[in-house]
């Protein structure tokens, strides 16, 4: 047996507006609307927005991407349109960007329908 392959998952309540968000302004690559989810290429993973009617306040990080140079990725997803979160106690810079004590760079942002999604880069 060989689970080397997951897919992703996270809830939508609105199709049409997390589509143009995935695809449009995270840049992801559209693969199918059915019935029960919207399907989009990232890397060499997939990511099913699953439909549902009501979704639960999460309140921790449901994706999260590594990133080479979070300072650029936050500064082109701004442009976009993107609103990066603050949290009260992280000393974030004014981009919103939080150094971890273990030497990473952090920065979360929600999507439509609030899932909290974040970028990392890794010293």
């Amino acid at each position: 047996m060989n689970l080397d392959t997951p897919i992703l998952f996270a809830a939508t309540m609105d199709p049409d507006r997390s589509r143009k968000f995935y695809e449009a302004t995270l840049g992801f690559k559209f693969v199918s609307d059915d019935p029960f989810a919207l399907v989009f290429q990232v890397g060499p993973l997939q990511l099913r927005l699953q439909k549902v009617e009501r979704k639960p306040d999460i309140p921790y990080t449901v994706l999260g991407w590594a990133v080479k140079d979070i300072q650029k990725t936050v500064h082109h997803l701004s442009t976009a349109g993107v609103k990066f979160s603050r949290y009260p106690g992280l000393n974030q810079d004014a981009h919103g960007v939080w150094p971890a004590p273990g030497g990473a760079k952090i920065a979360w942002f929600q999507d439509p329908d609030g899932n909290t999604l974040s970028l990392t880069e890794y010293p």
